[in-house]
């Protein structure tokens, strides 16, 4: 433990995440994330006086590709941008520990955003009874949705030296996947299957349910490890040039 603590995957991830505390974007995505998430919660609980979270986590996954973009546009654009890359490849670190830094710095930035919108059910459990189960399943589908939409977002960040370049193409990729899966009754019924798997939302509609299934977890993860290792081909080229 001591020497992961000293080492560079540690430091790097402290200053990634120093750099999200210094700066207001990090403040400003959370604050604007929050505001919409809770008016969508607070709809059905104060219009319709329905105890529920469904206001919330139906419109979550869209929320997300906006989220995440937003959150990895700078990790790697703003490094090419401002001359620090270099340095940065000149640190004793490898390319995986950098990527691993960076998304990690991100996750916390994202999975504290999550946390904080705990107090939506925390509410409807005084109201009533919610299925434990479930919440934590949806919870863990939320947070597995955001490790796979950063990494395509940080593979979206090492593309270019604009952040808003970054921003768009990261949420392009992400639109793409939250919109596969609703175009699955419009397609013909051999590809359905195939846009079914691709978009997310059926796998967070199953964890939703409560439903833990080891396809949707292989979904999540592998997904996520392929933008990451295009992530590292791209700085790999670079380093190279």
């Amino acid at each position: 433990m001591k020497t992961f603590f000293n080492g560079p995957l540690w430091n790097l991830y402290k200053r990634e995440l120093a750099f999200y505390f210094n700066a207001p974007t990090a403040y400003v995505v959370m604050v604007v994330f929050l505001l919409i998430a809770g008016y969508l919660f607070a709809i059905p609980l104060f219009l319709v006086n329905q105890s529920t979270l469904a206001g919330f986590l139906d419109t979550a996954p869209l929320l997300l590709t906006f989220l995440a973009p937003a959150v990895t546009m700078r990790l790697f654009a703003e490094e090419f941008k401002s001359g620090t890359a270099e340095l940065l490849f000149a640190l004793p670190a490898r390319e995986w520990e950098i990527i691993a830094a960076k998304l990690a710095a991100a996750l916390t930035i994202f999975a504290l955003t999550l946390a904080f919108t705990l107090v939506y059910p925390a509410i409807l459990l005084m109201l009533g009874d919610l299925d434990k189960g479930a919440l934590a399943c949806g919870y863990l589908g939320l947070f597995l949705t955001g490790l796979l939409l950063c990494s395509a977002g940080l593979f979206a960040s090492a593309l270019t030296k604009s952040q808003v370049t970054a921003f768009i193409t990261g949420f392009l990729a992400a639109f793409v996947f939250f919109m596969a899966g609703k175009l699955t009754p419009y397609v013909p019924a051999p590809l359905a299957p195939v846009t079914d798997f691709i978009g997310f939302a059926a796998h967070l509609e199953n964890m939703a349910r409560g439903v833990l299934d080891l396809r949707d977890l292989l979904y999540y993860f592998s997904v996520s490890a392929f933008f990451l290792f295009l992530t590292r081909l791209k700085l790999q080229t670079m380093k190279a040039d």
